[in-house]
């Protein structure tokens, strides 16, 4: 028995020691990582700023302490981190060039076309960029066409097909398990409830997709043209035989690539430029070095404010990214009150990258935008989405700004209300019973569909709320309604299609949307401050030890495109019935 106890203390004490010790490494570990964020970087002279197109981009990240102690590889990025990594390195004196090191990449097609601008900008510096790979996905290549020397590994390849937008239908698999949608939607184009409701594209659905997806492409194909000295058509007939499973010689012969490099050549390629000995070590900075680079003021010192405002993901939806809540209204309408009492806040940039969501949330932050252009100019900035909801909160803006391969407009309305009854009562053989007062008391009753009456009442509610959007964004963009009306029906448009029908003041990125709300605020002389602001380390830390979260990254980095539709599912029952909102993401892997 004494041996028993021994053993038993014994053992208790030797946990207790090691869950000190653990925690004692757990706090060294997080304090070294809070430590390291906060030390400036220190820059040498010729170095060479590399950019790793690995992973996804989404439109702002904070880095997941956790995934860094548990030894996760950090594959998400923020899109304005890379671009202030950018223009850092055009301004540094000490930083000679740019290496485009690119790999596994996923990233929207506005956000591509603004990390590729970027990189232009930067060459306007005279420092070189030289891209490399052993395997370009498409998008990676779209970016890395911009740089001075293209280099491919004589191993590798390089992805070039063509553009397609593939849609999820679900209705066999709802049909299957008992449960049917009842659908209300005002707009012919309006196809975010088409995956509930059929098996394939509507031909008005159809219709839509092959303009924004052709006029999107045309865009990539002539920008790749111009940097690399192809016809667009010789590069349509290249991607016609599907470039991604070509011997790597055949990448230069048709001048994709400029030569076939290992990675030890292209090292020493790197040296010679930078004029580094061939036994030293490259001076190199990663995005991670280049955050804690102070930045070089190219304006002089201000007290007026210019603020950029980040909206990214679905409104209210509850169905948004992992990595983010998404929209919330009530926090968003808070934000944006609080710039307009701030007088030092001269002017607002909104950047919206959303593909919708509630269309009660979109009113209410619509009603705050329009408050805020009352005090102040509001700019909007779009990114790879402004759709639907998206589009909602921009319209009352004082002047939108869109990348030409932004998805924008979808300006229509639906609901979707569940009908599970044959699930419940069929298959799982629960039964209901129900006295009630009036008629309609019982509407919504789980053991039923909607009688007509009721389907006619939640109709008028979407169509009252597509004649609310409507006049929104006529008034907003200073369109007749009868004019409005016929560019609306729900359907979305392309950034350079938007332009032409008014839905879309400018072209460009974030940067043009800042230059035009400083024209606007009449400032020469300003500073940007971004908003809402980063969660803290403490406070990340604490976000991310929540399973469900964890879980939901994991699943997103497994399923990619996927994820969003089951996801959608899962929250369904939370989310707002009456929407706003384009059902699909798009990219040009």
């Amino acid at each position: 028995m004494k041996d028993f106890l021994k053993m038993t203390t014994a053992s208790i004490i030797g946990m207790l020691i090691a869950g000190f010790i653990l925690m004692f490494l757990s706090i060294t570990a997080l304090t070294g990582l809070m430590l390291s964020t906060e030390v400036e970087t220190v820059v040498k002279n010729n170095s060479v700023f590399v950019l790793d197109l690995k992973g996804n981009v989404v439109e702002r990240y904070a880095e997941n302490p956790l995934d860094q102690i548990m030894g996760e590889e950090i594959n998400t990025y923020g899109l304005d981190d890379i671009l202030s990594a950018i223009e850092k390195a055009k301004n540094d004196d000490r930083i000679r060039g740019m290496f485009i090191n690119a790999e596994a990449f996923g990233c929207g097609t506005a956000s591509l076309q603004e990390i590729r601008n970027a990189i232009i900008d930067f060459k306007k510096s005279d420092k070189f960029v030289v891209a490399y790979s052993g395997a370009y996905t498409q998008g990676a290549y779209y970016i890395a066409s911009a740089a001075d020397k293209v280099f491919l590994n004589p191993s590798g390849s390089i992805s070039w097909h063509g553009m397609a937008a593939q849609t999820m239908f679900l209705k066999d698999l709802l049909a299957k398990v008992g449960v049917k949608m009842q659908i209300f939607r005002v707009g012919t184009y309006k196809s975010a409830v088409e995956p509930f409701i059929a098996t394939e594209m509507s031909p008005a659905n159809r219709e839509q997709t092959m303009a924004y997806i052709q006029s999107i492409w045309n865009k990539i194909t002539e920008d790749v043209a111009e940097a690399r000295n192809i016809s667009a058509e010789e590069l349509n007939v290249l991607a016609d035989k599907n470039m991604d499973f070509q011997p790597a010689e055949v990448y230069v012969e048709n001048g994709m690539a400029d030569k076939l490099m290992y990675k030890d050549e292209v090292l020493a390629y790197l040296k010679n430029l930078t004029d580094t000995y061939e036994d030293d070590k490259l001076a190199t900075l990663t995005l991670s070095d280049m955050k804690n680079v102070k930045p070089l003021s190219v304006t002089e010192k201000s007290k007026d404010v210019i603020a950029v405002y980040y909206a990214y993901g679905e409104i209210d939806n509850m169905a948004s990214s992992s990595y983010d809540e998404g929209i919330n209204s009530e926090k968003v309408i808070k934000h944006l009150r609080d710039l307009r009492n701030d007088k030092k806040v001269k002017a607002v940039v909104l950047r919206v990258n959303s593909p919708g969501g509630s269309a009660y949330g979109s009113e209410q932050i619509w009603r705050e935008v329009e408050l805020l252009k009352e005090t102040k100019p509001v700019v909007v900035s779009m990114g790879d989405y402004a759709a639907s909801g998206g589009y909602y909160i921009s319209c009352a803006a004082n002047w939108i700004v869109a990348q030409p391969t932004t998805l924008t407009g979808s300006i229509g309305i639906f609901g979707m209300i569940p009908d599970a009854s044959e699930l419940i009562t069929d298959k799982l053989g629960v039964k209901f019973d129900v006295v009630k007062t009036n008629k309609l008391a019982d509407m919504g009753n789980m053991g039923r569909a909607l009688n007509n009456e009721e389907g006619a009442l939640v109709q008028n509610m979407v169509n009252n709320g597509y004649e609310l959007f409507t006049k929104r964004c006529a008034e907003g963009r200073n369109i007749p309604i009868d004019e409005l009306k016929k560019i609306a029906e729900g359907r979305v448009w392309s950034g350079v299609m938007a332009k032409d029908i008014k839905l879309v003041d400018e072209l460009g990125g974030l940067d043009c949307a800042i230059k035009k709300a400083a024209e606007l605020s009449g400032l020469e002389n300003y500073k940007l401050s971004s908003y809402p602001k980063m969660i803290d380390f403490v406070t990340s830390i604490i976000n991310n030890v929540k399973p469900e979260r964890y879980i939901s990254s994991k699943l997103e980095s497994t399923f990619g495109e996927l994820y969003g539709s089951f996801n959608m599912m899962k929250n369904i029952d939370k989310v707002d019935r009456i929407q706003a909102r384009v059902p699909f993401e798009m990219s040009i892997k």
